[in-house]
C-alpha cells in the first residue's frame, strides 16, 4: 500500500459516481485485541457486498483524509484513510493505520463483489 495522493482519489472517485457498485466499509477502534488493553474502549462497524450507487464524492483533509459518498438516501462516509493498495486497478481500496500500522478503517468500492 501507498500513502494516499488526494488528487489520484478524486479522479477515481469521480470516474466510479453513478454506477452500481459493491462497498466494504469497516472501522475498528480495537474491538480485535481489547485484551491487550483494558482501558481503550472497543467498538468496530462492518459491512460488505452492499449495492450502492452515488451521485458525488469527495476526498478531503490533510491527511489522514476523509471520503464522503452523497447516495439518493443518505451519505457513507470514512474518516481516518492514509493508504491505498495501488495495484488493484480494477478496484478503490483505502486504508487508515495507525501509528502500529495497524488497520483502523476500510473502505472499498468495486464493481464486482469483494
Amino acid at each position: 500500500m501507498q500513502p494516499i495522493l488526494p488528487e489520484d482519489i478524486q479522479f477515481q472517485i469521480d470516474q466510479l459516481a453513478n454506477q452500481e457498485l459493491y462497498v466494504h466499509l469497516e472501522l475498528t477502534t480495537g474491538a480485535y485485541a481489547s485484551h491487550l488493553d483494558s482501558t481503550r474502549h472497543p467498538a468496530s462497524a462492518f459491512i460488505s457486498n452492499a449495492v450502492i450507487r452515488y451521485t458525488q464524492g469527495s476526498i478531503s483533509g490533510t491527511g489522514p483524509y476523509r471520503v464522503g459518498l452523497k447516495t439518493t438516501l443518505g451519505w457513507i462516509y470514512a474518516e481516518g484513510l492514509t493508504h491505498i493498495d495501488e495495484m488493484d486497478k480494477d478496484r478503490l481500496i483505502l486504508a487508515g493505520h495507525d501509528s502500529q500500522g495497524k488497520l483502523i478503517v476500510a473502505l472499498q468500492l468495486s464493481r464486482d463483489k469483494f
